[in-house]
């Protein structure tokens, strides 16, 4: 799971960066930036930043979430819930849940707006994600006591917060 973890890292920063400075200032990640550097010098860093990197929509809009499923795909692989005589492979729960809130947001069930290559891009962040994987770890249990690789696990859930609107 080594190697994991910079990929990991490296695709989360790529995410962050573009949540930070090209999202609403409503995600807490921003909120979180305007708490530290105050209002003023996140809002004049941000404008620099998006003056000297323009993106397209597709990157600002579609790509934070393929990576963030890639990475939450990634680290979950060698996880599973398991209760009684159902088990559940944690590698398809960000497939599930990104899918499942732009079915959301279809139906105006939640904040958002649906798009397809969210969709799109998740999936295929998610496959990139499975075929990716060559670590040969053994198959745990996510409901036994924690280790490091369930503990970074664990944290890529949490850091996918970080995108979290807040109202």
């Amino acid at each position: 799971m080594k190697k994991s973890v910079y990929t990991v890292v490296g695709a989360s920063l790529c995410s962050l960066f573009i949540y930070l400075f090209y999202r609403t200032n409503k995600t807490v990640v921003n909120e979180l930036a305007i708490q530290l550097l105050s209002l003023e010098n996140y809002a004049t860093l941000k404008a620099f930043v998006i003056q000297s990197l323009p993106l397209p929509d597709w990157m600002i809009y579609s790509l934070p979430e393929g990576l963030w499923v890639f990475c939450v795909t990634y680290t979950s692989i060698p996880f599973y819930i398991q209760q009684k005589n159902w088990r559940l492979n944690c590698s398809v729960v960000p497939l599930i849940y990104c899918i499942s809130l732009e079915v959301f947001q279809l139906f105006h069930l939640i904040n958002g707006r649906f798009d397809y290559m969210d969709i799109l891009l998740s999936v295929l962040f998610w496959l990139l994600a499975i075929f990716a994987f060559k670590d040969k770890l053994n198959k745990q249990n996510m409901l036994t006591p924690l280790n490091s690789n369930k503990l970074f696990c664990l944290f890529t859930y949490g850091i996918v917060y970080l995108s979290h609107v807040l109202k």
